[in-house]
């Protein structure tokens, strides 16, 4: 028996409010990784250089950001990020050389906002 002016909840509108959430931006970092990742440790030296050096910069601009959040930017971190900064060596696969570019750019914007404007 339904009362007069009850609640109601119809199952169309459970299915809907079940759909899992996602995430609103960071996508671009997430697709690098996943770039890095397909290529992992396999492939010749400068190809695992190159994914090595991607992996430190990821990991010293995530550390910048944690600290500019914590409300404490570490000029150590700045440093060691200037220091992944070297001119990219092809790799011969385009798609990583695209990746390695697009975290190179990434990590100099960073610095440059960090008012450190690395060559």
């Amino acid at each position: 028996m339904q009362s007069a002016g009850g609640f109601q909840v119809d199952a169309a509108s459970q299915a809907e409010a079940a759909a899992p959430a996602t995430a609103i931006g960071g996508t671009g970092s997430v697709g690098s990784l996943l770039s890095l990742q397909a290529v992992g440790e396999a492939g010749d030296g400068r190809r695992r250089r190159a994914t090595r050096r991607a992996h430190d910069a990821l990991d010293q601009m995530q550390a910048i950001r944690l600290g500019l959040l914590d409300g404490m930017p570490s000029e150590a971190r700045a440093d060691s990020l200037a220091a992944t900064l070297a001119p990219l060596v092809p790799t011969g696969d385009a798609d990583l050389d695209a990746t390695l570019a697009q975290i190179d750019l990434r990590a100099r914007v960073e610095l440059a906002k960090l008012g450190r404007y690395p060559d």
